[in-house]
């Protein structure tokens, strides 16, 4: 088992959480994730950034008030996961209902590949002759289609978060928060949230403008209207502000959470605010029909229903076949048509994890094959894998090997695409950058984040790729870096190990670097049942008081006491809600 820590959690910060009314567990859980005060736990939208700060904002709005006013043709060009599905639906919804003639456009992943590219300029001409089109979750590495663009009369307005190159492109307007130069504070915005923001700083400008009628109250200089929270006008729609652009919330949280962005405050904010417009029945058809699908009651939704519920149920439209698919389940206003679409996006799901299930087993085999414990990293390939599912596999490669991870698929024309996944202390795009200038040539294509990224090669060069990451790695890793260490939150008392903090704990927005809590300590095992073919149901004590527990993944017998790393669960069944222990790890109890 790996080496088990607890977070650091500073004792007078902690006090002080307490002091100031959080359940002293909480406090401990917060503290040790730096939150300084309660304050910085508050959902409230007059807490985000400011729109104002973000470089090029209040500009791209102004182009696209001007497109609107002259009733030119607009179109989205999106991206084919969750995060650019989302952007995209609050594009077009938005948008719309500010009287836009707008469309959207996703290339497929498997005919196209990723973002803008000079193909896409030329169908996007051919289909749906914009006038001006913008990008979502994409574009700041789209040189050649910004170009073609340019060159075909198409003005381009790029809307991203991804990490910028050292060139940009040559469009009418960039908006990032990663850009240089850009001041807005949160750096860690998804494409959707990026989005968001646009369309608020739009219906401002529209506003000053009297789009909303005579009496639409004046833009203010910071792009958050007084009385509005921010972002959601205070008297409804129909007081010259325009349309409630919180409603688009949940699908921003969604997006948030799909696409695992740190969930610094500003993204906490913006997921807290979806989940409870979800929670209320606030929601659009699309979303609720995958809610349904899924097997999940929207009445308490939490992150984890997104992350693992909803999400890859979208995701599986852009994986397997087309992300038109998920975009026309988040966009329609028709709850039948929504609940179809969602059913084939389910089936589709269930399809997905089985290729993912082969796959995972193809890769287990090959990676147990070699001497992987002397490498930094893995680089995996076989001529059968499916490109949509490459980055799950990465993904769960890393977990279970504790090294950066890419995975491959062949494309067309003898190119191989690749995903990857990455642990702490390697950022995954700065280290392709690292190979892309050490070997000229070698990368096609490349792009991504900290945490993952995505690349395009030839399938001759694959073998000095892997060197050549390798070696890139052996550069920027340290071997403890590749000892994997799993952080808890200590260890729980016996009056804390409860279903109330278990509801406490089910309703906060947790997620990438503001993780969901887990404790430690150790159990006797009273008994165990395979459920599912692929799961153990357990009934655990401590102290001689008998806890429920689930195994996933995992049929193996179990010793008669164990250390284990778990997390509290409200479990519901049949009606009844109950406390549940999710068994993360374990090993044999020592002593």
């Amino acid at each position: 088992m790996p080496a088990i820590v607890a977070r650091h959690a500073p004792s007078a910060l902690t006090e002080r959480l307490a002091a100031e009314g959080l359940h002293p567990v909480l406090a401990r859980i917060y503290a040790a994730r730096g939150v300084a005060s309660a304050r910085e736990l508050s959902p409230d939208l007059s807490g985000l950034a400011a729109p104002g700060a973000m470089l090029n904002l209040t500009r791209m709005a102004d182009l696209l008030a001007d497109a609107i006013a002259a009733d030119q043709r607009l179109l989205i060009v999106g991206d084919y996961d969750a995060d650019g599905a989302t952007a995209c639906a609050v594009g077009v919804r938005a948008l719309r209902s500010f009287g836009a003639h707008v469309e959207y456009f996703v290339p497929n992943r498997f005919e196209y590949g990723y973002g803008l590219t000079p193909e896409i300029a030329r169908l996007a001409r051919e289909r749906f002759q914009p006038e001006l089109l913008v990008t979502v979750d994409n574009g700041i590495s789209s040189i050649e289609g910004v170009e073609e663009c340019n060159r075909l009369g198409i003005k381009v307005l790029v809307t991203d978060h991804h990490l910028p190159g050292p060139r940009l492109p040559a469009a009418a307007c960039i908006i990032n928060p990663n850009q240089g130069g850009c001041a807005f504070p949160s750096k860690h915005l998804a494409g959707v949230g990026v989005m968001f923001y646009l369309m608020a700083a739009l219906r401002a400008e529209l506003r000053s403008r009297g789009r909303f009628g005579p009496d639409s109250p004046p833009a203010s200089p910071t792009l958050l209207p007084e009385g509005e929270g921010s972002f959601e006008p205070a008297a409804g729609r129909n007081n010259g502000m325009g349309p409630n652009l919180a409603d688009l919330l949940p699908l921003v949280a969604l997006g948030t959470i799909a696409d695992v962005v740190p969930l610094d405050h500003n993204n906490r904010v913006l997921v807290e605010q979806g989940l409870q417009r979800i929670r209320a029945g606030r929601i659009q058809p699309g979303l609720d029909a995958l809610f349904r699908v899924a097997g999940r009651d929207a009445r308490r939704a939490s992150t984890r229903d997104l992350a693992f519920a909803v999400a890859p149920r979208l995701n599986a439209a852009g994986r397997l076949t087309d992300m038109a698919l998920g975009i026309e389940c988040l966009i329609t206003e028709d709850p039948a048509r929504a609940l179809h679409i969602a059913g084939e996006l389910d089936r589709l799901n269930h399809e997905r994890r089985a290729i993912e299930l082969n796959m995972q087993d193809e890769a287990l085999a090959a990676v147990e094959a070699t001497e992987y414990s002397e490498s930094y990293t893995l680089s995996l390939f076989n001529p059968a894998w499916h490109q949509g599912v490459i980055g799950i596999l990465a993904g769960r490669m890393k977990d279970r090997f504790h090294r950066p991870t890419f995975a491959f698929a062949r494309a067309d024309s003898g190119e191989l695409r690749g995903s990857g996944r990455s642990i702490a202390g390697l950022h995954l795009r700065d280290a392709l950058e690292r190979v892309s200038v050490r070997h000229p040539g070698l990368i096609a294509r490349f792009g991504g984040h900290a945490a993952a990224a995505g690349l395009t090669l030839r399938e001759a060069a694959l073998a000095r790729f892997r060197d050549a990451f390798e070696e890139a790695a052996r550069g920027m890793l340290s071997p403890a870096d590749l000892e994997r260490v799993i952080e808890t939150d200590g260890e729980l008392a016996d009056a804390d190990c409860c279903l109330e903090l278990a509801t406490i704990l089910e309703d906060v927005p947790w997620g990438q670097g503001f993780p969901r809590p887990s404790f430690h300590g150790s159990f006797d095992v009273v008994s165990r049942r395979v459920v599912g073919e692929r799961h153990l149901r357990l009934r655990l004590a401590r102290a001689g008081r008998p806890l429920d527990a689930m195994l996933f993944g995992a049929t193996a017998p179990l010793p008669e006491r164990i250390d284990a790393v778990y997390r509290l669960d409200a479990n519901e069944y049949q009606g009844q809600r109950g406390l549940r222990l999710i068994i993360e790890h374990w090993n044999a109890a020592s002593g």
